[in-house]
């Protein structure tokens, strides 16, 4: 297995991004883009775990990218009070920092206008430089990787899958709505029923917006962190259904 680390500019900004590739002398001609969640970044190793076994149980090519103000693209002490923040409302602590409805619709949009240009840019730079026979790709992000993908998937037709889950559509997020409902490829959708942080009723309202004809949504019970290993099987199945 190879990692190769490389940047993309955008807007001013450098875009710090990773590449894992299969070891083997055929090209690989399946790309997967691993969002990672909110206050995670490019090798947290739920990214870097399932990208490592991507290429070497299926021969697949992974990307990933650091979110704007993740990473190395914030210093340490930042993210560290990031982390420490999301475990506390994860924990149910209704006195950790939080936005308003407003607040976070306007902060979610503002991510995803920077967000998904990056990841065109550096999907652009790894299709031309790095993974030329690629003729199939897919999106696996959750949770803050579904709050990019989304508008991604809206906006670049190179997807032809993807799975997404642990987010939900707020009434006001009007944005959000239109982005899902322009997503017409077979998509999977998981959630959690007694997650802390997304809303039932709006985690079915977004599965409901999508526009996929292909779609499923599989509940589990369990907070945001807990998806069981039988949904990450089906992941990879549902993958190796659609890319190939």
């Amino acid at each position: 297995m190879l990692q190769i680390d490389f940047s993309v500019d955008v807007a001013g900004e450098v875009v710090p991004c990773v590449l894992w590739k299969p070891s083997t002398p055929l090209e690989s001609r399946i790309l997967l883009a691993l969002g990672h969640g909110g206050s995670q970044h490019k090798q947290t190793p739920s990214i870097r775990d399932r990208a490592i076994r991507y290429a070497t149980t299926f021969g697949w090519i992974s990307l990933a990218i650091d979110a704007p103000k993740h990473g190395d693209r914030i210093t340490r002490e930042a993210a560290e009070a990031a982390r420490l923040n999301t475990e506390r409302r994860l924990r149910g602590d209704v006195n950790a920092p939080s936005l308003s409805s407003a607040e976070k619709i306007a902060f979610l949009d503002t991510l995803a206008a920077q967000a998904v240009p990056e990841w065109q840019a550096a999907l652009d730079t790894t299709l031309a430089c790095f993974a030329p026979a690629i003729d199939s790709v897919g999106h696996w992000g959750v949770s803050q990787g579904t709050w990019i993908g989304v508008p991604l998937l809206a906006e670049d037709k190179r997807f032809r899958c993807a799975v997404l889950g642990l987010a939900h559509l707020h009434p006001d997020h009007d944005a959000f709505r239109r982005a899902a409902q322009q997503i017409t490829v077979p998509l999977r959708f998981a959630f959690q029923w007694d997650d802390p942080i997304r809303s039932r009723e709006y985690g079915i309202a977004l599965f409901n917006a999508f526009g996929s004809s292909d779609k499923s949504m599989h509940i589990n019970p369990g907070g945001h962190t807990d998806i069981p290993a039988t949904e990450v099987e089906s992941w990879d199945a549902f993958f190796q259904r659609h890319l190939k």
